[in-house]
């Protein structure tokens, strides 16, 4: 009787741990994008991340991804570079980096997870943003690429600067102003 339980209890588990198995993983930083998207009265302009770290924990069921259980994203503000460096001075006086050294993510519920064929997702999210110490709930929807345990997050999320106390960077004398709303444009690679 021992030894009939125990093959059972062993089966099981077998069959549990290949139908769901459970995945963590952190921001491969060199095989992933950030940009900052914004405009001026004179021209547009973007930065991009040359720092970034973070975590995800996910299921997948039977080869599909299930779930996400934790998604966090932080990017150095100082890693933010336009190739200008007096762009880049104005913006991190504006975020405030003395104070603020890191832009974050955290997902706070998944509303919806669809199948968009060839290991490919549409997740539905809500998260706080943090910008320069002011967190603000964001819905944004992930385009999610699933390759065994690595999970590829993209897509744009648009901000109002002002929604985070942040004053919109000027130069010139104020003469160049940057406009409130920025576009966060990426593809994060968790692995």
């Amino acid at each position: 009787m021992k030894t009939l339980k125990s093959i059972a209890i062993i089966f099981l588990t077998v069959f549990v741990t290949q139908q769901i198995n459970a995945q963590v993983a952190k921001v491969n930083s060199a095989n992933s994008i950030m940009t900052v998207f914004g405009t001026s009265n004179i021209h547009d302009w973007d930065m991009k991340a040359e720092k970034m770290s973070g975590d995800a924990s996910f299921k997948i069921e039977n080869g599909k991804l299930a779930a996400i259980d934790k998604l966090t994203y932080a990017v150095e503000v100082e890693s933010l570079k336009s190739g200008k460096s007096g762009m880049d001075k104005n913006a991190y006086n504006a975020l405030d980096t003395k104070k603020h050294k890191t832009i974050n993510y955290n997902l706070t519920k998944v509303t919806k997870i669809s199948d968009t064929g060839s290991n490919s997702y549409s997740i539905e999210t809500i998260g706080n943003l943090t910008i320069a110490g002011q967190t603000k709930q964001v819905p944004i929807t992930f385009n999610v690429q699933l390759n065994g345990s690595k999970l590829t997050f993209s897509g744009k999320v648009k901000i109002n600067m002002t929604h985070y106390n942040v004053e919109p960077p000027k130069a010139l004398m104020g003469t160049v102003k940057t406009g409130e709303d920025l576009t966060l444009d990426f593809k994060v690679l968790y692995n």
